[in-house]
């Protein structure tokens, strides 16, 4: 059984942790414990939502509270309830199975400076060329630990550090859809025009969150992200062609 700590953040929400750093095992846990929460949910569980070490539990106390027996209503908060009812539900995950496949996607990236305006910054910073900054970001692979600050935006973690930079000091107000960039030792690709602050190294064509698709974000939590590296025309024609 992984170990966990619990703590309370509402009455409506109880957050597990795993650990408190960015790593593959954390985020085995908090994949299997998604899995066991939503296939075996307990009564008034409402919905699980994951971060890099752990998963923010969301339920309606009004149907936890028909649950619990007349001890238990005297005894303990309904939040402890839940508490109870996750755990009983995480002893039996699995052990970490990080062998087992996942979707694998290749992202095409064209790097030029009009489309990565920060690049020749993260290169300078790191004291690289433009071309090793290139080949470090697209010889890399990496995890989708979780999605979120924007539909369906991928937080990928596995970056060299060797390239790592902090996010803007002053965020840009519009970032156009598909712009790839870096902060800390993570890499993300905006799925939608947003305002953001990370240093953005190029752009991809394809659309990673279109809310008209069967499933609407091409990037899921657990899938391996490749990138490669595409000419400028390259772009333009598949940025054409997916239209």
């Amino acid at each position: 059984m992984p170990s966990a700590t619990y703590t309370v953040l509402s009455e409506h929400a109880v957050n597990l942790s795993f650990g408190n750093e960015i790593k593959r095992s954390y985020h085995q846990q908090v994949k299997n414990a998604l899995i066991q929460l939503t296939n075996a949910p307990f009564a008034g569980f409402r919905e699980c939502v994951p971060s890099y070490t752990g998963v923010t539990v969301f339920y309606d106390p009004l149907e936890v509270l028909p649950a619990m027996n007349q001890e238990e209503k005297k005894e303990m908060l309904v939040s402890k309830k839940v508490i109870q009812m996750i755990e009983e539900r995480i002893q039996t995950m699995e052990e970490s199975s990080e062998g087992k496949e996942s979707k694998i996607v290749t992202i095409p990236v064209c790097y030029e400076e009009s489309l990565g305006p920060d690049l020749p910054h993260v290169a300078r910073v790191n004291d690289l060329s433009l071309e090793e900054v290139i080949a470090i970001h697209t010889g890399g692979e990496y995890l989708v630990y979780m999605l979120g600050f924007a539909p369906g935006f991928p937080f990928l973690g596995g970056m060299s550090p060797n390239i790592a930079m902090p996010r803007r000091e002053e965020p840009r107000a519009n970032i156009p859809a598909g712009a790839v960039g870096i902060a800390g030792e993570q890499t993300g690709v905006y799925p939608i025009e947003t305002p953001g602050g990370w240093q953005l190294i190029g752009q991809t064509p394809l659309v990673l969150f279109d809310a008209k698709r069967e499933q609407p974000s091409l990037l899921q939590a657990g899938d391996t992200v490749r990138f490669a590296s595409i000419s400028f025309e390259e772009f333009h024609e598949q940025k054409e062609a997916g239209r």
